[in-house]
């Protein structure tokens, strides 16, 4: 039995922007969930009620993505700026 090698290299990561992404998925899940309310007795009669709760429950957790990635970026920035005052201090 042979071993699986890769025949290339895996491509390097795409750049983008996390808040925004997360905010976009966060904005899209509150607006289903506020769709949704309306219709609120239509779901309870059919057993469905599951999917305001599961819309509902997808932007609180957003919420805390937005929260997350934006607290991430700040950490990598003050990183980047604690290496770079690092490397003119021993450049001095």
């Amino acid at each position: 039995m042979q071993k699986w090698t890769p025949k290339h290299e895996a491509p390097a990561p795409l750049e983008g922007n996390p808040v925004a992404v997360v905010t976009g998925g966060t904005i899209l899940w509150a607006a289903l969930f506020v769709v949704q309310v309306p219709f609120y007795s239509w779901f309870d009669d059919h057993g469905h009620t599951w999917w305001l709760w599961t819309c509902l429950t997808g932007a609180g957790l957003g919420l805390f993505g937005i929260w997350f990635c934006r607290r991430r970026e700040a950490a990598i920035a003050r990183s980047k700026a604690a290496r770079a005052d690092a490397a003119d201090d021993a450049a001095e």
